[in-house]
């Protein structure tokens, strides 16, 4: 079965009646096992499908398992134990380039940038010469590496070299970022948005350094990761499960009372609350996924030449199949 990004939106509930009336002799709906961390962003989308049944409408049990970390999820979608996590493509073409057969759907374009208090004197990315910068994410981090590959063609400038750089964990490093102990920090989107709430200003975000390094738009810095041969045994459960996707991203795009619903799940409220909302709807993929795999393809060359094979391994190429085939246009 192959079907476009748009058509998947566009559908929307629509196998709702036709399940409803569905005989109660007809067999159970095929169970999709989703792994993700317990506090983090995809959660709001899921608790959205499941508090709108949006599941049961499209044809699918979800069953959602929360984990501590990232690296717990990724060994659960490697070992089997689940059929969904969220990662990022250049996770995903690594290993499929080892042999794994993972393949991602695009979840979302929203990605960090570098933030600086209102009041900074810091402008430009130059000005970050000899400043104190926080990054989350750890050395391989891509935000990172696309911003030190960005100063370098633009500015001349080896950001690791000439700023002193703390690496840490996001919310310490926003927490120091706020008691003035960092004069910028790259974070994660959702931290960043918090930041703004504060009044922290961004200096220059993740997808300014895609469009600088080649991409022509807002490019999904992750998706849903699943098997291949999960996806082929399972279609009425992959496209179930990407229909109610889509559902939760229409309700997140249009209700300002979703997002009231979900704030003691967020912890937010008031300004912080907005910020998320609209950093959230901002980073809803709205382009071809053929497109969206194109301009991956070009910054996954960048990735592979400053990050190396500690990074991407032997491949200096995205593998084919990191973006699923059959979200085509």
């Amino acid at each position: 079965m192959r079907i476009s990004r748009r058509g998947i939106f566009g559908l929307g509930l629509a196998m709702g009646t036709a399940l409803a009336g569905r005989p109660s002799g007809a067999l159970a709906a095929p169970k999709v096992r989703a792994g993700v961390l317990k506090f983090g962003t995809v959660s709001w989308e899921l608790d959205t499908i499941r508090h709108n049944n949006l599941d049961t409408a499209n044809g699918i049990d979800l069953d959602v398992a929360y984990f501590a970390g990232e690296e717990a999820t990724n060994v659960g979608i490697l070992a089997g134990t689940i059929d969904v996590i969220v990662s990022d493509w250049l996770w995903v073409s690594r290993q499929r380039s080892e042999g794994s057969d993972l393949t991602l759907v695009p979840y979302s374009t929203a990605v960090g940038a570098i933030m600086v208090k209102q009041g900074s004197p810091i402008r430009t990315i130059g000005d970050l010469k000899g400043r104190k910068l926080g990054i989350a994410g750890g050395p391989l981090d891509k935000s990172w590496l696309l911003m030190q590959a960005m100063a370098r063609r633009d500015h001349d400038m080896d950001l690791p070299a000439e700023s002193e750089v703390v690496y840490g964990a996001p919310p310490l490093l926003s927490e120091k970022a706020r008691q003035g102990e960092l004069d910028a920090v790259l974070n994660y989107w959702h931290f960043c948005a918090r930041l703004e709430a504060d009044g922290f200003r961004r200096l220059i975000s993740v997808e300014n350094a895609e469009k600088a390094l080649g991409a022509s738009d807002p490019v999904s810095a992750i998706g849903y990761i699943f098997h291949d041969k999960w996806a082929a045994q399972s279609p009425q459960a992959i496209m179930g499960f990407i229909k109610a996707s889509a559902g939760a991203k229409d309700i997140l795009a249009k209700s300002d009372e979703a997002w009231l619903r979900l704030a003691p799940i967020m912890r937010a409220e008031g300004k912080e609350l907005e910020k998320l909302r609209d950093r959230y709807r901002e980073g809803i993929p709205r382009r071809p996924a053929a497109e969206d795999e194109a301009d991956a393809a070009k910054l996954y060359r960048v990735l592979a030449n400053i990050g190396g094979s500690k990074l991407v391994g032997k491949a200096r190429e995205m593998a084919p199949g990191t973006f699923w085939p059959n979200i085509l246009e």
